[in-house]
């Protein structure tokens, strides 16, 4: 972490819930000291409480980073405060979702550095993948401390342009969700032949969260893995006949699942 001009500085946290705390401990124990971090949060948890941080107290002039966590409907009355330290050298990064860069630019000043990030859920167990854009006033040096910050609570892509945040969350935003329904389907699946509802769901929960982490660690990729699996006629071979069905298995099925949600994602940007 680059601790000198964040220590120096200091990091504001606008926001300190499951994704805040999450982060908040990450820097924590990466050796970021409590004494530079500063949190506005107003029902803070006891966990919070305890950990040293500045909190719900004045702001230093010139952070080096002000990270914006709060649900993007609390963020109308969360932002003026911090119009202050906009148009300066001061960058803001958001996590919050459907929120764009020119939202902030007309409330911040349109030369603020500003970065806008999608995470998802398996951050809060620091699992995560994080996709981050910032606007032209982001600078390398910037774009590598929020790089930096973001890795606390798992991967971090750097996409080519804002435009590109639709995409990202119709995949790996709202991604987790389609995969705990698969968890359910699996389970449903297992039990109408026969297995225990509590053994059908065990099942599929540690073969979902197996395969993952076989993915996520090999060197192969996701198709070789799937072809090895796969005996001739065998018994994956059927399962995958059904489920790489071109017309009506996965694959189109999922394209539109991640078309529906990148969709909504631009509408809801769009106001």
């Amino acid at each position: 972490m680059q601790d000198s001009e964040i220590a120096r500085r200091g990091l504001v946290l606008l926001g300190c819930g499951k994704m805040g705390s999450a982060m908040l401990e990450g820097w924590l124990a990466r050796g970021l000291p409590s004494s530079s971090v500063w949190v506005t949060d107003p029902f803070p948890s006891d966990w919070l409480k305890a950990q040293g941080v500045n909190l719900n107290a004045g702001l230093p002039d010139s952070p080096a980073i002000v990270l914006i966590a709060v649900k993007p409907q609390m963020m109308q009355d969360a932002l003026p405060s911090l119009q202050a330290l906009g148009n300066g050298d001061t960058v803001f990064l958001s996590v919050a979702a459907g929120v764009t860069i020119a939202s902030y630019e007309t409330i911040l000043g349109a030369q603020t550095p500003i970065i806008r990030a999608m995470p998802n859920t398996p951050a809060a167990i620091s699992q995560g993948i994080t996709a981050i854009a910032g606007n032209a006033l982001a600078t390398l040096t910037q774009m590598d401390m929020a790089d930096d910050l973001l890795s606390a609570v798992g991967d971090v892509v750097r996409l080519d342009n804002e435009a590109q945040i639709d995409a990202v969350t119709g995949v790996s935003g709202s991604g987790p969700a389609y995969v705990f329904h698969l968890i359910e389907c699996m389970a449903a699946a297992g039990e109408a032949q026969g297995l225990p509802a509590d053994m059908a769901m065990k099942l599929a929960q540690a073969t979902v969260a197996g395969a993952g982490a076989l993915a996520l660690h090999s060197d192969e990729g996701a198709a070789q893995l799937r072809r090895n699996v796969t005996s001739p006629n065998g018994t994956t071979q059927a399962g995958l006949e059904v489920l790489m069905d071109e017309n009506k298995g996965l694959p189109p099925l999922v394209k539109a699942t991640v078309a529906a949600a990148a969709d909504r994602s631009r509408e809801l940007a769009n106001g």
